[in-house]
Parts: C-alpha cells; sequence; structure tokens
C-alpha cells in the first residue's frame, strides 16, 4: 500500500467515526423556559451528572456527557410536543398534563414544584360550599381542570380563559372567581382573595412520549435510574451512633435501613458504632426513640444520591 493510499485511508476511517458520532441518537427533553420550574429541572439534570452547555438566551442546548438535548419551551406547549413526538421526554408540572395531556403517560414523580390547583373568591364573599359556585364567572387558565371537577358536582360556571395573571379579574369586574395554581398563597392575600376549593394536588412529572423510540427508550431507562437514585437520596439521611454493646439489638429493632444497619466495634470495648438510612419524613420520630434507646454521639449526614 502507498502512502498516499495510507493516508487516504486513515482519513476516511476518521471521516466515518465522526460521522457515527454525530449520528449518535440523543433523547430530546423539554424544559420550561424560565421560572423555579425551570431551576429545579436543571439542578435535578446536573445532580444525575449531565453537563448541559448552556448559553444565554439558548432555545436549545445538548449535554456534553450524556446523549441528551434540551427544548427550553412555553410550560402549555409541551403536552403538543410531546404528543407530536417532537420531543421524548419533559419535565412538566402534573397540573398542565391534567389539563392539557390527560393522554400522555408519567413515569416518574419528581417531588420539587408541589402546588395545588384552587378556587378563589374575593374575601368578603361569604363561602359555604362550591354550590355557591353556580352561576359564577371564573377567570382562569385551566378550563378543562375546572369544568371536569364542577361536572362531579353538578355546577356550572360561566368559564372566562385568561392567559396570564387571573388575580385580577375579580377586581375589575371581569368574573366572580378565578381558578389558578396556589403555592404558599401570597398572590391571592395581595389580590384580596381568599381560597375556597382546592381542585388538586400538583408536582414537576416527567413525562414521556407516546411516540418515543426503542432506541431512545433505551437512554430513557438511563436517566430514569439515575433521578431515582438522585430523588432516593434527597429523601434519606445517613445517621451514625454509638451505643453499648447490650443495647445494640433494641437499637437495631428501631431502624428502618436498607436492609440491615451496619455494626462495627469501637476502640472503646463494649462499644458499637451503628449505621443506617433513615428517611427525612421519620427523621424525628426515629432520632427520638433512639436516644430513649441509648444511643449517643448521633451524627447525620445528607445522601447526594442513592443507589438500590
Amino acid at each position: 500500500m502507498s502512502k498516499s493510499s495510507g493516508f487516504l485511508f486513515v482519513n476516511q476511517a476518521r471521516l466515518l467515526k465522526h460521522i457515527i458520532k454525530n449520528k449518535m441518537n440523543k433523547i430530546k427533553i423539554a424544559v420550561q423556559k424560565s421560572g423555579r420550574l425551570n431551576e429545579d429541572s436543571l439542578k435535578l439534570l446536573k445532580d444525575c451528572g449531565i453537563s448541559i452547555d448552556n448559553g444565554k438566551d439558548q432555545l436549545k442546548a445538548s449535554s456534553s456527557n450524556f446523549p441528551l438535548e434540551v427544548l427550553y419551551l412555553r410550560n402549555g406547549d409541551i403536552p403538543q410536543y410531546l404528543r407530536d413526538g417532537v420531543v421524548d421526554i419533559a419535565i412538566i408540572g402534573e397540573n398542565v398534563l391534567i389539563e392539557k395531556g390527560t393522554d400522555i403517560g408519567i413515569v416518574e414523580k419528581l417531588g420539587f414544584s408541589k402546588c395545588r390547583v384552587s378556587i378563589a373568591v374575593p374575601k368578603e364573599v361569604e363561602y359555604k360550599s362550591i354550590q355557591d359556585l353556580n352561576g359564577m364567572r371564573i377567570a382562569t387558565s385551566y378550563p378543562n381542570t375546572v369544568l371536569n371537577y364542577f361536572k362531579k358536582f353538578n355546577v356550572t360556571a360561566d368559564i372566562h380563559l385568561i392567559n396570564g395573571s387571573v388575580e385580577i379579574a375579580p377586581n375589575i369586574g371581569l368574573a366572580d372567581a378565578i381558578c389558578d395554581i396556589v403555592s404558599s398563597g401570597s398572590t391571592l392575600f395581595k389580590n384580596n382573595l381568599k381560597e375556597v376549593e382546592e381542585m388538586l394536588t400538583s408536582e414537576a412529572v416527567l413525562a414521556v412520549s407516546p411516540n418515543i423510540s426503542e432506541e431512545n427508550q433505551v437512554i430513557l431507562d438511563k436517566l430514569q435510574f439515575r433521578i431515582q437514585a438522585v430523588l432516593k437520596g434527597r429523601k434519606s439521611q445517613y445517621v451514625l451512633m454509638n451505643a453499648p454493646n447490650d443495647k445494640v439489638k433494641s437499637i437495631i429493632k428501631l431502624l428502618p435501613g436498607m436492609k440491615s444497619p451496619t455494626v462495627l466495634p469501637l476502640a472503646i470495648e463494649g462499644w458499637s458504632s451503628i449505621h443506617t438510612v433513615v428517611e427525612k419524613n421519620s427523621f424525628w420520630k426515629v432520632i427520638d426513640d433512639l436516644k430513649a434507646s441509648g444511643a449517643e454521639g448521633l451524627l447525620v449526614i445528607p445522601i447526594e444520591k442513592m443507589v438500590l
């Protein structure tokens, strides 16, 4: 083989490798363009070890270390993008899917951006039951959610669709009540409104397109595995404690660890160190019980990720 033909062969191989690399499958994920849900979504991806090459005001960005591409979209548009297969998956508020995407599957509840969708009326209005809403003008961005909820109680109302801030509607005479998402309730308070009917609770979820390919389903499985490890870590804490050996058995009975706690002898004779994992929602109850059973020197450490 001549030097020139050898050189040509090497360059063709490099070109082929470049083409294959650039044709590698990437899963497309939709994320809210801005706001708290955007920040929490990107933090979750970062905690999953995924680096996103973000630039200012970018509408699309790729990961440098995972086959994933992020599209920044309006929250209300995401269900249709999922339905059409433009994106494979999305991090979106469950309330948006209830309103616009009941046909779209949810594969993971993510535990952040929690809120509720509620009816609110002016503070001076006397409210006794949902029947008081009969015939009222309701301003909302969630008409389907309102109508479906009202059907359960045989309530009819005049729905005024508003995209944007609906809290002002009663103050300007456009509506008698509103339906909107509520987090702390401070926005309602500022607009002289009170929450009277909680229709549903919502949180961020990982939704999947009905048209996802088999290749991208494999990538989704890998991503979901990472997400579950992060979420499990966020819900748990690592607890270390010391205890006299005659108390170890009774302490172990109190521990809700993954399988069984780790027990190691201390340098001081007659004492052991016990290591376990405790869920945050039961943490203080468990700690109180452990102290009462003879545990000492408790050390609590946050868990970054937990792979089961």
